[in-house]
Formats: C-alpha cells, sequence, structure tokens
C-alpha cells in the first residue's frame, strides 16, 4: 500500500496535573527531517521523541509540536528571581543617578526583567515528571498513529491516480499501434523509393545499400519499444499493488516509461504518433510529479 509524505495528526490528553496537546505536520522530502518544539523542560526527551519519530514516520519533513499545560493546583514551573531582579534594580538605579538623571522606576523594572538568569525554571520533581511523561508519550504515539492514517489514506488516492494515468498511457500506446500499422506502408513505399535510386545508379555499391536498409529499418521500426513500454506499465501496476510503499522505486519505473516513450516519438517520423506521444508525456509528468510525494 502506498504512503504519502503529506501528513497530520493532533492528539490531545489531560490528567490530574496536566494537559497534553501533540501536534505533528510532515511533507515530501527526499530524507527523514525532524524539527521539534518542546517545552524547555523537557528537552531531555527530545532524542526520544526523535526515535520513535523516525520508527514510525520513516520518511519526510516533520514539524512535532508539543504543548505541556499545568492543570490544578499544580505549581508553576517559573518564578521570578526576586534577589537578581533587586540587584539589577539597585544596580541601574545607581547608574542612572550617577548620570545625572531621575530614572523612571517602572522602566528600570522592566529592564530588570530582561536581564540574564531573571527566571527561576523550577524543576518538578523527579517522579512527577515521569509521570507526566507516561501521558505525553501515549499522547505522542497517538498523534503519530493519527499521522500514518492520514498518510495512507493520501497513499490510497495518489494510488487511484496512477491507476488512471496508466491506463491513459495504455490506451494511447494501444493507438500508437493501430497507427504504426498505417505508417508502415508509407514507410515501404519510401525504402522502396530509396532502393530503386540506389539501383538506377552506374556507381551502385552494394555495402551503401546494405548499410541503408539497416539505417531505415532501426530508425523507423519501434516494435521493441512499443514491447518495453507495455512491460514498464505492467510492472508499475504490479508496484502499486505490492505491500510495501516504494516511491522512489516507482520514480525509477516512470524515467524508464519517459525513454521508451520519448524513443518511440523520435523513431516514428509521424505526426499522428507524436500527437500521441505528446498525450503520454503530460499524463508521465503527473506520475513523475505524485511519485515524489510517495514513501
Amino acid at each position: 500500500m502506498l504512503k504519502s509524505m503529506t501528513g497530520y495528526g493532533v492528539s490531545n490528553i489531560e490528567s490530574d496535573s496536566i494537559n497534553v496537546t501533540v501536534e505533528i505536520k510532515t511533507l515530501n522530502s527526499k530524507f527523514l527531517d525532524i524539527y521539534c518544539r518542546i517545552p524547555r523542560n523537557y528537552s531531555d526527551k527530545e532524542i526520544e521523541i526523535r526515535n520513535l519519530i523516525t520508527q514510525s514516520l520513516e520518511r519526510g519533513k516533520v514539524e512535532f509540536t508539543l504543548s505541556v499545560q499545568p492543570v490544578g493546583k499544580t505549581v508553576a514551573s517559573t518564578s521570578v528571581n526576586r534577589p537578581l531582579v533587586n540587584a539589577y534594580f539597585a544596580d541601574l538605579s545607581s547608574t542612572a543617578t550617577d548620570l545625572g538623571f531621575v530614572p523612571d522606576t517602572t522602566e528600570l523594572f522592566r529592564i530588570a526583567l530582561q536581564m540574564p538568569n531573571a527566571y527561576n525554571n523550577e524543576a518538578a520533581e523527579d517522579s512527577d515528571k515521569e509521570n507526566d511523561w507516561v501521558q505525553i508519550k501515549v499522547a505522542v504515539m497517538e498523534a503519530l498513529r493519527k499521522c500514518n492514517v492520514f498518510r495512507e489514506q493520501e497513499g490510497k488516492m495518489t494510488s487511484d491516480k496512477f491507476v488512471e494515468y496508466i491506463k491513459t498511457i495504455s490506451g494511447l500506446l494501444d493507438s500508437v499501434s493501430e497507427q504504426d500499422k498505417l505508417r508502415i506502408p508509407a514507410v515501404r513505399e519510401r525504402l522502396e523509393k530509396h532502393v530503386r535510386e540506389l539501383l538506377a545508379d552506374d556507381n551502385f555499391d552494394t555495402n551503401r545499400f546494405e548499410q541503408e536498409l539497416i539505417y531505415y529499418v532501426e530508425k523507423f521500426d519501434i516494435s521493441e519499444e512499443k514491447i518495453r513500454l507495455a512491460n514498464h506499465l505492467t510492472y508499475f501496476t504490479e508496484t502499486l499493488k505490492a505491500s510495501e510503499s516504494n516511491g522512489k522505486k516507482l520514480n525509477f519505473i516512470a524515467q524508464e516509461i519517459g525513454r521508451e516513450i520519448n524513443t518511440i516519438g523520435s523513431k516514428a517520423n509521424d505526426a499522428t504518433i507524436q500527437h500521441f506521444v505528446v498525450q503520454m508525456k503530460d499524463e508521465l509528468e503527473k506520475i513523475k510529479e505524485q511519485t515524489m510525494n510517495i514513501i
């Protein structure tokens, strides 16, 4: 089953002490690129969070946001460092007096609060923090699960589109085969004309005659290209049905499909077939664009 790299998952869990909200957004990327926004007092859990994301999401650009709000009578984890703020305030007041002007006490207080270490980040008890982490981890796993469900739904829709694109290209290939039957007599007539001209030449060269035959046979025959293109289309469809999602493999097959379509267009030398080739290229571009978003 295909899985898209576009996903979204959010979960919210409330316990006696905290309210946890986890939000995960994912977009396409060649590799797994994780960006985490987590509260400072849980920064020591970032590695574990990244490991959980890596195990679940495999690939893509991941934006992870964790919000933890205390509830009930939980003591705030941040408080003003009063002794230090008082010292900052006194020093600023003294400096203003030395400079010869009367300071605005409100402004001095605001500046003092912005000075380094003006706040204490009180660490929660280890036991409480670990209990809270259990709840946070549950929320993280639920958000990851929802994100994967979203990715699978997006992958299913993309797979259905792929089937439509492949059917269109296959139908156009059938049209190419029908037109090829009409093209062959014209090619044969052109070839016979060149042969007659060579035979009428007094300086007829047998080697040149063989070279001309080989040239025209190779230049105008698209039988092998049609067979290979049909095989690539079948292989692409079979890969869609595989149990594991593989966007890179689908992209490689799409490149092979493109090579055969281009070769048919260059060798056919027929306006109608060229028209079919342009339509096939248009469908193939849609496939290539979508494979870039598949895991």
